[in-house]
């Protein structure tokens, strides 16, 4: 994904940001210390952050108290959004994921598909 299309989508959320960086991939001990992710795009919410990697995983770190950080399973994603306890994915095939806080109905994506990044 080029850096133009990263900073069209990052910008589109207000709290996301074009970022590389790397971070531990979430295994314990010293010796597991050495495997990194690259961290392409970042977004945060109002007690998390989550990040996606160069690969389409998500990553995210904070607090989890509504399962805002439940994402580890997330694929093939291209974009995450955070809202103050929910966090958003958009994948490759126009599909989104969401996790966390579902009190008002912001985590309500089942059938939303075909989405674009432009």
């Amino acid at each position: 994904m080029s850096r133009a299309r990263l900073r069209r989508i990052a910008g589109s959320g207000g709290s996301a940001r074009q970022t590389r960086a790397s971070v531990p991939d979430g295994k314990a001990g010293p010796a597991r210390a050495r495997f990194r992710r690259t961290v392409v795009a970042v977004a945060t919410g109002s007690y998390h952050t989550v990040g996606v990697t160069a690969a389409g995983r998500v990553v995210a770190a904070g607090s989890t108290d509504f399962g805002q950080c439940d994402v580890s399973g997330w694929r093939d994603v291209v974009a995450v959004a955070a809202g103050s306890t929910h966090t958003l994915g958009l994948r490759a095939d126009g599909t989104v994921v969401a996790a966390g806080n579902n009190e008002h109905g912001q985590c309500d994506v089942t059938g939303w598909g075909a989405i674009r990044c432009s």
